[in-house]
This record gives C-alpha cells, structure tokens and sequence, in this order.
C-alpha cells in the first residue's frame, strides 16, 4: 500500500465550480489507485457470480452421471473460483481503504494548506466551527466515494454477466432479475432526496454547535470574569438539542432506507424462487439451473446494497464537498491592487514583480536597509522594538499599533504587492518563543518536506542540539511530545533554530534564537550559525556581545529608526554618541549586578574590556571544540 506516501508534497489546486467537479478532480489525482480497485473488483465480483452457475453445472452433471470425471473438475474448479473470491475480497479492501485514505488525506491536507494562506479571512467569512469540521467530517465523507466506488462498477459489471447468462438460460426469469432489481433500486431512491436534506441540515447544525464550543472555550476566563458562564451553557445545551433533533430526523429516514434495503431483496428473491421452482416442475429448467437462479438471485443483492450504500455515501460526500468548496473559496491573502502612476511607493515596481534574492530588503520605516548575503544583528534596548522591525520583514506587520504594514521593500517590489504564498516561501521570520508539534523529530523539523538525514544533522550540529537526539528515544525517528514538553527550554530554542536553518530561506529572520541558552553553547551558535548563512541574507534580532561579534554588521534601533550600524568592535571602540548608547545597550544585556559602589553614570569603558576578554576567550574554547569535533 502506498498510504505511506502521505502527506503529498502538492496537494494540487481543485475546481471550485461543483461538488461534481472536485469529485472528478480527486479521482483524476489518484486515477491509477482507482483504477487498480475497480479491477480487483471486477475480478472478484465475477467470481462470486461464477459460483451459482458452476454450483448448478455440477449438480446436473451429479445427477446424470453420479461421482464421475466431470464431477470432479467441476468441484475443483469451483474451489478455485472461490480461492479467486477471496483474494479478490481482500485485496479489493485494502485498495477501498487506501483509496479512502488518500481522497480524505489529500482533502484534508488541501483544505489546511489553503487556511494557512488566507491569513484571518477565513475565520472572517467562515465560522471557525465550520472550518474545523471539513477536516474532522467532510473530508472523511469525500473520500468514502472512493471506497465504495470499485465495488459498485464491479457489482455493476457483474450483473451484466448474469444478466447474460439467464437470458440465456430462461426468457421468463432473465426478465424478472434484470427488470425486478431496477425497480428495488429505483424505490429505495425516493429516499435519497429527504436523506440529503436532512443530512444537510444536520451538517448546518453540528457546525454551529462546533462553534459555539470554540467561542466558548476560547473566551471561557472573560465569561467568568462577567458571569455569563451559565448563559453560555444555555445556549450550547439548546444548540446540542438541535443537533440531537436533526439527527433522530436523519436517523428515520436512515432506518427506513435500512429497512427497505433488507425486506425489497428478501421480497425479490422470494419471488424468483416462486417462480424458478413453477418453471422446474413444469420441466422448462433442470434442478441445478433452479439452484443456480436462487444463487445468483441471492448474489445480486449484494450489488443491490452496494447500490443504495453507494447514493448515501454520494449523498453525503456531495453536502460535505459544498462545505469544503466554501472554505475553499476563501481568497488567498495575497498583494494589493496596482495602485495609480505617481501614487505608489518611491521606485516600487509593477504588483507581483518577482524580486531578485540579490536585492537588498529595505525597511523604510526604520530606514533599515539589508545588504543581500549579510548577517546583519538588530539591536535596540527595547526589545519589542527591534523584533516589530523583524517581522515586519517578513510581512507580519500590523499589530499592537504598528502603523508601518506595508513601508518594506525588497528591491524596487514593496512586499505587500507579493503574493504572500511567495513570501512565506522566501522569507522565514522564526520568533522568540518556539512552538513545537507532536510528531517524530525529523518530520518537526523538516517542515517543507525537501531535507535527507544529512541535512537534519547539519542544522541540528549548527544548532548545537546533538544532545536533542540522546534525549529522545530513537533519536531522528523519536517522538517529539505535545509543544515539546518533554524537552528543555534551550532544546526547544534550538531545534527551532534548526527547523528555520532547514527551510533555506533566502532571508532568514530569526529573533533571538540564543537567549535560553548558555554562553559557551551561543558562541558555538554563533560561530556555526554564520558559517552556515555565509552568502544568504540573514538578520537576527539579539543583543548578545557572543552573537554580535560574528555577524557582518551590526544596526542600532532606538525611537524605531536605525541610528547607528557598523561591526561590533568599532561600535564598542567608538566615542560618539551613538557608540555610547550602543555600548549602554550591549554592556546591559549582560553586566551582573556590581559587589560594590554603582559606577558613575557614562564609565561603561571597564564593562566593555571586561566582556570583550570574556567574548575572546569564549571564542577561542569554541574554535578549538569545533576543531576537536572536526577531527573526531
């Protein structure tokens, strides 16, 4: 089975004209799986058929000529017809179930990948409820089409066969299977109409009742800082008895269906046995061609169910495929329209102009400007400061007040005219506090899917989390707990870092991606990091002297300008004011509380020596235990 395959590297782009139109453009995704089940359908359909006929050869053949030759082969070629039965069956329900698995999966997958580049208009058009419920229930109900599809073409195939062979055998009783069994499916598709629109409706009601948990759930501390928890409950307890109400509705006209699908087939053969059994006393069939027509009477309903199983599934897969077009639907967040001649940012370039990675990235409202291939530090000694002009960056302006959205601009292209999808792919802003999923490791950090096993070490030996692969149980292929629970803060910093370092992003932001770590572990970080980012635009958000000291340049934020930039040391060495505010900020981040006195206010030359002897000599153990690494 090839299940394993999932998740797809593309899950494609779906017409979002019909429900008809993603049904045939799922089954056109996984045509040759489909096409394999319906064969091994096929096959084993026909061989269930095969059984009656041969079952009555072999009586008329006992009858005429008692435990002769041909007796013998008839009974062997029966046992091989239902050894053929039973592969068939089994190897036709591990192709339904993967077929199942892969329109659903697949779906699933679509769906998520769409949400996460709508940014918040889905939840703006969609109830977050509804959303959630394409996943957990529509996609599931998409992919039984597929499941119950082979064997609805191979029961369908199959009686056609019999069909042929009865007409051949008895005008009269041809007649009544091939014209009764229609008329069993076309009243028990009545049903099918009421069955969809109640389903509907019980769709339409689970969503809400999903939402208002959500609303709930998130909003819970707020309703109890007002009281309005029993309000709440109220509600969500009136909501679940409509869901209740509108499921007893589906499940009458369910049970009727059920009913009918047990009494018209029982009714039908009942009435082919009456009747086979007049035609052999009259002589006009033999006793094993009157076997023979109970079995295949007996045989056809099973297509029959399959039938009717099938129109609920498609049923329901067509009202779960409207929900999933829905969301769908849903515009990806992408640029803003063209705006007029004269009226756009200075040099910007036509909307959706592809800019050249070699083009710096230019923050205007901070006049940051970063030169392609460097490592450039930002520091400021507001750290919220400095991390608004990182994510801006990466197009996540906007929030807590930011009224700079949209001044950054890579090359002459402003990065709101990009589409975003192109933006998330080019530029990864990984934030100060990780957030890790439950998973094995090597899926959690390699969340594009491109990276080997060589690669995977790589970054975590940049990241200096070798010690992440002792701790975990089957190292790259163990399990990584709910929001890494079971790993330290630091490891959780860093197997972020790696997880960012194995995006290969032409401009990587990370923000402060040492802080929970020691100082001898941040030098090699810093040592590594810079190595590994050589000739790729790289910014990190930090204020730590280990890390400022190996980047290329260094940029001063304060009053959300750049007012300052340079290399470490001649900022440290520097004696303007800019070089004393530079030193005030780094010489903070990591001057412990003074023994004696307080110094006197400006006398930060002492601090300053003081940590460029420790930076040197951390540097210095760095290199060598890299060197020791190397030659082991």
């Amino acid at each position: 089975m090839t299940v394993r395959t999932l998740p797809l590297p593309d899950p494609g782009s779906p017409p979002l004209s019909s429900p008809r139109a993603l049904l045939g453009w799922q089954a056109r995704r996984q045509l040759p799986l489909l096409l394999g089940a319906v064969a091994v359908g096929v096959v084993g359909n026909l061989a269930a058929a095969a059984m009656p006929y041969l079952l009555g050869r072999i009586i008329d053949g006992g009858l005429a000529a008692g435990l002769s030759t041909e007796l013998w082969t008839g009974c062997a070629a029966l046992a091989a017809v239902g050894l053929v039965q039973v592969l068939g069956n089994m190897w036709g329900h591990r192709l339904d179930v993967e077929n199942w698995l892969r329109a659903a999966f697949t779906t699933s997958q679509l769906v998520g990948h769409h949400i996460t580049r709508t940014g918040d208009a889905v939840t703006a058009e969609l109830p977050t409820g509804e959303v959630v419920s394409t996943v957990a229930s529509d996609a599931l109900r998409l992919g039984e089409v597929y499941a119950i599809a082979a064997r609805f073409v191979g029961g369908l195939v199959a009686y056609v066969a019999v069909g042929v062979v009865l007409l051949r055998t008895s005008l009269v009783l041809g007649l009544l299977v091939l014209l009764g069994l229609p008329v069993v499916v076309g009243v028990l598709a009545f049903l099918v109409k009421p069955l969809q629109r109640r389903q509907a409706a019980q769709r339409e009601a689970a969503g809400r009742l999903t939402t208002l948990g959500a609303d709930t759930v998130s909003g819970l501390r707020i309703l109890r800082g007002i009281g309005g928890e029993d309000v709440f409950a109220g509600r969500y307890r009136a909501q679940s008895q409509r869901v209740r109400a509108a499921g007893v509705e589906v499940a009458r006209t369910q049970s009727l269906l059920d009913a009918l699908q047990t009494l018209l087939p029982g009714l039908f053969v009942a009435a082919v046995v009456w009747t086979g059994a007049r035609l052999a006393i009259a002589g006009d069939i033999t006793a094993g061609q009157l076997v023979a027509f109970y079995g295949f009477a007996a045989f056809l309903t099973q297509p029959l169910w399959t039938a009717t199983e099938a129109m609920r599934v498609l049923t329901r897969a067509v009202v779960g495929s409207r929900k999933i077009l829905a969301v769908l639907a849903v515009p990806e967040a992408g640029g803003r329209p063209a705006v007029a001649a004269g009226t756009g940012a200075r040099g910007a370039a036509a909307p959706g102009t592809t800019p050249d990675a070699r083009a710096e990235l230019v923050d205007e409202a901070s006049g940051l400007v970063v030169r392609p291939g460097d490592v450039l530090a930002l520091v400021s000694a507001d750290p919220d400061e400095t991390a608004r002009v990182a994510t801006r960056l990466g197009r996540f302006g906007g929030t807590d007040g930011d009224a700079a959205t949209g001044a950054v601009r890579w090359g002459r292209t402003l990065l709101d005219e990009l589409h975003l999808r192109e933006v998330r792919d080019r530029i990864v802003v990984a934030e100060s506090t990780p957030h890790l999923f439950t998973g094995v490791l090597a899926e959690e950090l390699d969340v594009r899917g491109t990276a080997d096993e060589p690669a995977l070490l790589r970054a975590l030996h940049v990241a200096d989390a070798a010690d992440v692969l002792d701790s975990l149980p089957g190292g790259l292929g163990g399990q990584v707990e709910e929001k890494g629970r079971s790993l330290s803060g630091g490891q959780r910093q860093r197997v972020a870092l790696a997880r960012a370092l194995l995006t290969e992003a032409e401009v990587l932001v990370l923000v402060e991606p040492t802080s929970a770590v020691d100082a001898h572990t941040e030098a090699r970080i810093a040592s590594r990091l810079v190595e590994a980012r050589r000739g790729r635009t790289t910014v990190v958000v930090t204020a730590s002297p280990l890390v400022l000291d190996v980047v290329d340049e260094v940029a001063l934020v304060s009053g959300g300008r750049v007012v300052a930039r340079g290399v470490h040391r001649a900022l440290m060495d520097g004696t303007d004011d800019a070089s004393r505010a530079y030193r005030d900020v780094v010489s903070r981040s990591t001057a412990e509380p003074p023994a004696g006195p307080a110094a006197a206010p400006g006398t930060v030359d002492g601090t300053a020596d003081d940590l460029a002897e420790e930076l040197g000599e951390t540097l210095r153990v760095t290199k060598e235990d890299d060197r020791e690494a190397a030659r082991r």
